[in-house]
């Protein structure tokens, strides 16, 4: 076969234009950072990247999820460790209330008006909110634990104890892996609530509907306040399996990242010497193609 001038030329043109795209796909590599920039370039590659990508954005999810569990169980803890200072603060009232003996009127009213005003804090506290959901409410996050509406009769509501203020409000962290977060408070507020109404009665009169006396009714406060340490030692107990999660989560967002950057990052180092390898071929090219051309009839007619 005679190779004529034309096919030399055209052969050249087609293996320039060729080196010209090579070198343009490494320096948008290295612009971009990526080995592929389009799924013509490697669709295995993109495939898999979007699967990392997915990954990585599951784990950031429950990450963010793991906030919100956190200040859940810091919120439940900080208010029913104000429910403890109550308690102890109602110990201290009834210890003085029972020395009745150099109680005086003022000394009796002075006392009543400070239970009133823990009654409104306790109040305060089991309808305790994170962002705009209630924590003591159970299931019923929207509303709060302690009702101030009234009745039919007049008569305020109180302290919520229907079972959907029971339940338990759980927040996925993980596949298939949900912590609770949710403190089954009710009965324990509603308890106290009553105590407080015989600390009252004692102090004004010196006995209760019951006949308690004030050595019966500080043995009660001390035991609800074994159920708030109850209460906040399952808090704890809580808090530490989610710090074992937040550690976990972080191991995975560091490997589906690694993957990822491995999948779709280029290597710095190798794309730069590829690029200056193309550029030296194309160089080579030009300069070996310009050499191999024979000289055409104009050149003669010159």
């Amino acid at each position: 076969m005679r190779v004529t001038q034309s096919m030399l030329s055209q052969n050249m043109l087609r293996n320039l234009s060729s080196s010209y795209n090579n070198m343009g796909k490494l320096q948008e590599q290295l612009n971009t950072g990526k080995k592929v920039n389009r799924p013509s370039d490697n669709p295995v590659v993109v495939m898999k990247g979007m699967g990392y990508g997915m990954q990585v954005n599951k784990v950031e999810q429950y990450q963010k999820n793991m906030g919100e569990v956190n200040n859940w169980l810091d919120s439940s803890d900080d208010a029913l460790d104000g429910v403890g200072q109550v308690l102890h603060r109602m110990k201290e009232l009834a210890t003085n209330a029972s020395n009745t003996g150099t109680m005086t009127e003022t000394d009796r009213n002075a006392i009543a008006t400070e239970i009133g005003q823990l009654r409104e804090h306790l109040q305060d506290v089991a309808n305790t909110k994170v962002g705009d959901k209630h924590i003591f409410s159970g299931s019923m996050t929207d509303k709060p634990l302690y009702n101030k509406e009234k009745d039919k009769d007049g008569n305020v509501i109180g302290y919520e104890q229907g079972q959907s203020f029971k339940n338990n409000v759980e927040i996925e962290v993980f596949d298939g892996i949900n912590l609770r977060v949710s403190t089954d408070v009710s009965e324990m507020f509603k308890d106290i609530d009553m105590m407080l109404d015989k600390v009252k009665d004692l102090t004004a009169t010196g006995s209760t509907a019951t006949g308690e006396s004030f050595g019966k009714l500080i043995g009660d406060i001390d035991g609800h306040m074994d159920v708030v340490l109850s209460k906040r030692a399952d808090i704890g107990a809580r808090s530490n399996r989610a710090e074992l999660m937040h550690n976990r989560l972080e191991m995975q967002e560091g490997a589906a990242k690694k993957q990822r950057s491995q999948n779709e990052d280029v290597d710095y180092e190798k794309t730069i010497t590829d690029l200056i390898t193309s550029e030296s071929i194309h160089r080579a090219t030009l300069s070996v193609g310009a050499r191999i051309m024979q000289p055409s009839l104009m050149d003669f007619l010159r």
